[in-house]
């Protein structure tokens, strides 16, 4: 099972504007913010990421509720977690 999981923007990478480093539930990693191009982004903000993508800009109380909703489901929540932790993304 996929999911999308919430994540906070911690930095937009300064020389990949397409890059900014997020923090999932502890675990820091750089997502591709490409596909948000239209959106302002800025640290603070909350995205929904989903294999290493950022997919829509979310207000905080939805990544609240969100990821209260994952936790609850345990393990897909914990193996969703674990890939973010193995993955990364090419700088370039």
């Amino acid at each position: 099972m996929c999911l999308g999981i919430p994540g906070e923007i911690v930095e937009i990478e300064p020389d990949r504007s397409d890059l900014a480093k997020v923090d999932v539930s502890g675990v820091r990693r750089a997502i591709n913010i490409g596909l948000l191009e239209g959106e302002r982004l800025e640290p603070g903000d909350w995205i929904l990421i989903h294999v290493g993508f950022a997919l829509s800009k979310i207000d905080e109380a939805e990544a609240k509720a969100a990821l209260e909703f994952l936790e609850g489901i345990g393990q897909a929540y914990d193996d969703e977690l674990a890939a973010l932790r193995d993955s990364s993304i090419d700088r370039g």
